[in-house]
């Protein structure tokens, strides 16, 4: 299967795409709702992916009512995983030779992530990745997060690129409905979360893995 149309830039998520954090978050969250005294189930936790904290909140206090103390879990769920991560969280398989790939055929590309720009700067700064990157765009850096499209428009307004003509590769659920709402050409790489019927209609291809991804790039520069 090729691409619908040529690529001429590439936007990345971050997290479970580029950086094997959602296992940790999750192992944190887990870990500090317990100490709190509450049980909070994967299934759960699966439902706050791809999610700013606001509305991962919202989900929280779907589940154990009104009365919680979603900030103390926040807090402490960070601090867990910061310990945890210290050293440093590891890259997922196939993220450095994506990137030659992009070099090999002058592509730019960005990194479109819910998460905040400290965030960014601790896991992709401490691989020495930040420089392969010609924009970022963090937490704060658009109006609205996703599903919304808004943090893909934006990428695609500093690469200078088309949103049409963007390649827009997610983990999550909201991060496909906000690159696809965005008109990018869209390929789920899952993480945590399944490819649902939804996933299938709204993406040009589900991925096991970068490495199938660079490869259809690959094709697309013969």
């Amino acid at each position: 299967m090729t691409l619908p149309r040529p690529v001429k830039a590439v936007v990345f998520d971050m997290d479970g795409l580029l950086v094997d954090t959602e296992v940790v978050y999750t192992e944190a969250l887990i870990a500090e709702a317990a100490h709190m005294g509450h049980d909070l189930p994967l299934d759960v936790v699966k439902q706050m992916v791809g999610h700013i904290w606001l509305n991962s909140a919202k989900v929280l206090t779907a589940h154990f009512g009104e009365g919680f103390d979603t900030e103390a879990l926040r807090e402490g769920s960070t601090r867990r995983f910061h310990e945890l991560a210290e050293a440093e969280v590891c890259l997922k398989a196939g993220v450095l030779e994506m990137l030659d790939q992009l070099d090999a055929m002058g592509l730019p590309r960005a990194i479109a992530t819910s998460s905040r720009r400290e965030a960014v700067e601790h896991h992709i700064g401490g691989h020495r990745l930040l420089d392969r990157f010609h924009a970022i765009l963090a937490n704060g850096d658009y109006p609205r997060p996703k599903p919304y499209p808004d943090p893909y428009l934006k990428a695609a307004e500093a690469l200078g690129v088309a949103p049409e003509d963007c390649l827009a590769l997610e983990d999550s659920h909201n991060g496909v409905r906000a690159a696809s709402a965005a008109g990018m050409m869209t390929i789920m790489v899952p993480d945590m979360l399944d490819p649902t019927e939804e996933m299938e209609i709204l993406c040009v291809r589900i991925a096991r893995d970068l490495h199938e991804v660079r490869e259809l790039l690959a094709a697309q520069a013969c």
